[in-house]
């Protein structure tokens, strides 16, 4: 199983879609707060249809409480657009955690500069600002899943 983390997602129907993409790949989501939305917003469920209820899925009240409860083998990678590392040159093994930031910023600075050799990107045309957060999920997510099977 991948474990797929958002931290501080801010768009509803991303999130929901991403729940929708875990529970097709077997994979957990974690949702880092705060989020940008209540878990009820009827954009999130409609998203999610009716699978939120078997998506497996974990809360953290900060990135600190996520850290506090990885385990010591743990293997994150962080992706954003502020690298050049493509994600296809990861060798992923199963458990790796996928952890995407906000849509409107990304993951934090400190977080990037203190783990430069998991940062990943999604390569893209150079007047492309970025992809949505659900299918940057879904590329990733899958190129883990390929490597693997």
């Amino acid at each position: 199983m991948f474990e797929i983390v958002l931290v501080e997602p801010e768009i509803p129907p991303n999130t929901g879609n991403i729940a929708r993409l875990c529970l097709a790949a077997g994979a957990r989501l974690h949702l880092v707060e705060p989020l940008g939305f209540s878990l009820d917003d009827k954009y999130l469920r409609r998203a999610g249809m009716d699978y939120w209820p078997r998506v497996p899925l974990a809360r953290h009240a900060s990135w600190e409480a996520f850290v506090h409860s990885l385990p010591e083998s743990a293997r994150c990678f962080y992706l954003t657009t502020k690298t050049d590392r493509p994600y296809w040159g990861a060798a992923f093994q199963p458990g790796d955690y996928l952890v995407f930031g906000r849509e409107t910023k990304g993951l934090p600075e400190r977080l990037l500069a203190a783990h430069p050799e998991r940062c990943l990107t999604i390569p893209m045309e150079a007047d492309a600002r970025s992809i949505n957060l659900a299918t940057a999920a879904g590329i990733v997510l899958y190129e883990a899943l390929r490597q693997c099977r």
